[in-house]
């Protein structure tokens, strides 16, 4: 299917908001085609989960990732479907009943020698978080899962995380948010309403994995470009093509925004073969 028809088939209907029950897709839909194509190494009468094992990606072919949990979630941008369409921004927004002007995905227009791409940003989930490092009242922290999450009840509101984020994709609540009630959630994976005074970024829907669904940017993507990835299954997917994670990235020359900074982003990003990036 070609980005054009892909583009005809844009949503018309909200995103499903929680409580309501978002697409779902079972486990069984999103390793089943990994299963047949050998996602898991044999070994000592057990199976062995495979991480990524990509040149680029050395820190975890190095074993320097601790999988301290069952899964270790990433995110992957396939910059060579992507339209600049805004419609991750608005199922994010929705999704977390944000105001027009939150935006915790950015989309960019970006200029290589091969002409535009468009390139959405979010919280990268750095391994190495700068805001994590310089938060005075640990209200920025890990999740066992990789995941960097903010408790806005123990959030002070002085911006620190904002300023030390090289990827600018903090938010800081100005107002109160105005959500019907029965839309509340207090918990730092899923903040209804964000509290002001405080800063808010992309969880990356983890309240959502956690129920074994998808992100809701990738819930609104028609063009499939977004993909939610598992390090520890070393599996991918965009709800309709499922993927062996380590060797997707390998074979699509994926890279990692400013990962020369050292903050080891679990965003990767696909611009094809032989582009030479300029920025």
């Amino acid at each position: 299917m070609s980005v054009q028809e892909r583009g005809l088939r844009r949503r018309t209907t909200p995103l499903p908001l929680l409580p309501s029950e978002p697409r779902v897709v079972s486990r069984r839909e999103f390793l089943g085609q990994l299963g047949a194509a050998g996602a898991f190494v044999a070994v000592g009468g057990g199976l062995l989960p495979r991480v990524l094992a990509a040149q680029d990606l050395d820190d975890i072919a190095s074993g320097s990732l601790q999988l301290a949990a069952d899964h270790q979630w990433v995110m992957i941008f396939d910059l060579r479907r992507c339209d600049g369409c805004r419609d991750c921004i608005k199922g994010c927004q929705e999704q977390h009943h944000l105001s027009p002007d939150d935006e915790w995905i950015k989309v960019y227009e970006l200029k290589d020698v091969q002409g535009k791409f468009n390139m959405p940003v979010l919280c990268m989930q750095c391994e190495a978080a700068p805001c994590v490092r310089v938060c005075p009242s640990r209200a920025t922290y890990h999740r066992r899962d990789g995941v960097v999450v903010v408790d806005q009840n123990v959030c002070i509101g002085c911006r620190m995380c904002m300023a030390a984020c090289p990827y600018d994709v903090r938010v800081f609540n100005w107002q109160e948010q105005s959500v019907p009630e029965q839309y509340h959630h207090e918990t730092p994976e899923f903040q209804v309403p964000q509290k002001r005074g405080t800063v808010s970024k992309c969880t990356l829907c983890v309240h959502l994995l956690e129920q074994r669904l998808f992100p809701a940017c990738l819930q609104s993507c028609t063009m499939e470009a977004i993909f939610v990835g598992d390090l520890v299954e070393d599996v991918m997917s965009n709800g309709r093509e499922t993927y062996i994670l380590s060797q997707y990235l390998r074979e699509n020359d994926a890279f990692r925004f400013r990962s020369e900074l050292g903050t080891r982003p679990r965003v990767y990003y696909v611009a094809g073969h032989g582009q030479d990036l300029e920025f």
